[in-house]
């Protein structure tokens, strides 16, 4: 009987999910694993060794060797054959950076995040400083909880509310690659959503709640240029950094 895989620790949720070519006449695509994509993150684009590389993902470093071959072999299909790239799965656990203020809940509570400024749904989730959590039991709300983020950026925050025990985000504005990672997540997702964070949760227990299709950034501002709701992910630091 073979040995279970063990799980690669990875730092962070990416800020961006998917690569096309510029006219997006790719015939096939490629899914790289989330843990394939970190150790291009740390090794091609942080320039750490392989050793370091296994040590931040605690693995061994002949299996982040494996791992790295794996997705460079990914990347130059993609970059020869003009292939659609995807980020999505894989055997990986993600780095817990969430205080210990934030309590944990039993199994049966739902949790309830809504990104949050001065009793409002923040509109800028790759953006938003505070989350506000509601726990329910029985379709009522038994605790809530105002918790700081731990960085900024949606691949970020989306790691946070994974880690938070979060099953539903309420927002509004959100990107693309922030919808891919709360599908990764498996949270879902009521989007594109203004006014106040406790009457959202209460139209979402009354079902009454709308889940937009495309609740995008820029249904409610336009940015500037070179401004994007995701700045500042976790390409550039890394898990012990925290």
């Amino acid at each position: 009987m073979p040995r279970p895989q063990k799980s690669r620790r990875i730092c962070c949720y990416p800020d961006y999910w998917s690569f096309a070519p510029e006219h997006d006449t790719a015939n096939d695509t490629v899914t790289m694993s989330l843990d394939e994509f970190e150790t291009i993150r740390l090794i091609d684009y942080q320039g750490k060794t392989q050793e370091q590389c296994a040590a931040e993902m605690n693995v061994a470093r002949t299996t982040v060797t494996a791992i790295y071959d794996s997705a460079r072999k990914k990347l130059a299909a993609a970059l020869v054959e003009g292939r659609r790239i995807v980020i999505s799965g894989g055997n990986y656990t993600l780095d817990n950076t969430i205080s210990e203020e934030i309590t944990q809940k039993g199994s049966k509570i739902m949790r309830i995040a809504v990104t949050y400024e001065n009793g409002q749904i923040f509109q800028h989730f790759g953006r938003t400083e505070q989350f506000k959590l509601y726990d329910i039991a029985d379709g009522k709300i038994i605790n809530e909880q105002v918790v700081g983020t731990n960085g900024a950026g949606h691949g970020a925050l989306a790691g946070f509310l994974k880690n938070a025990q979060a099953d539903v985000l309420i927002c509004g504005g959100i990107g693309g690659g922030a919808q891919m990672a709360m599908q990764e997540a498996g949270i879902a997702l009521y989007g594109g959503n203004m006014g106040s964070a406790d009457e959202a949760v209460k139209a979402f227990l009354a079902q009454t709640l709308a889940q937009n299709s495309n609740p995008t950034c820029d249904h409610h501002h336009e940015h500037g240029e070179g401004h994007s709701c995701g700045d500042h992910g976790c390409g550039s630091h890394s898990c012990g950094n925290h």
